[in-house]
């Protein structure tokens, strides 16, 4: 059983910053690649950034583009997002994901090879 359990976020205001964790756990899991995800109300969900787990290559959203940086830290099986220079419009339910298979950009990866975060909120006032 593999579990992906997400840490961080919470309310800042404008400007500020937050980190995100995402910790995996389970046996003999490989992702290729890990993603976070954003779901704001009323809106689609959207990738925001991704890694590769080998090559740490690295894509990201052009609305959090020089303002988040997506990493990941092999030893701990964890992924983290910081998230600096928050606006109003970040403010949204965050998702981590690790997939095995990997599409190219930042395309979803299909839903039978993707494993999912229980999700965490950030809410960023103006």
């Amino acid at each position: 059983q593999v579990q992906l359990v997400q840490s961080g976020g919470g309310s800042v205001q404008a400007g500020g910053s937050l980190r995100l964790s995402c910790a995996a756990s389970g046996s003999t899991f490989t992702s290729t690649c890990m993603f976070w995800f954003r779901q704001a109300p009323g809106k689609e969900r959207e990738a925001v950034a991704k890694i590769y787990t080998v090559s740490g290559n690295t894509y990201y959203a052009n609305s959090v583009k020089d303002r988040f940086t997506i990493s990941r830290d092999s030893a701990k099986k964890t992924m983290y997002l910081q998230m600096n220079s928050l606006k109003s419009e970040d403010t949204a339910m965050y998702y981590c994901a690790a997939a095995t298979m990997c599409l190219s950009g930042l395309g979803a990866p299909p839903s039978k090879y993707t494993y999912w975060g229980q999700g965490t909120q950030v809410t960023v006032s103006s």
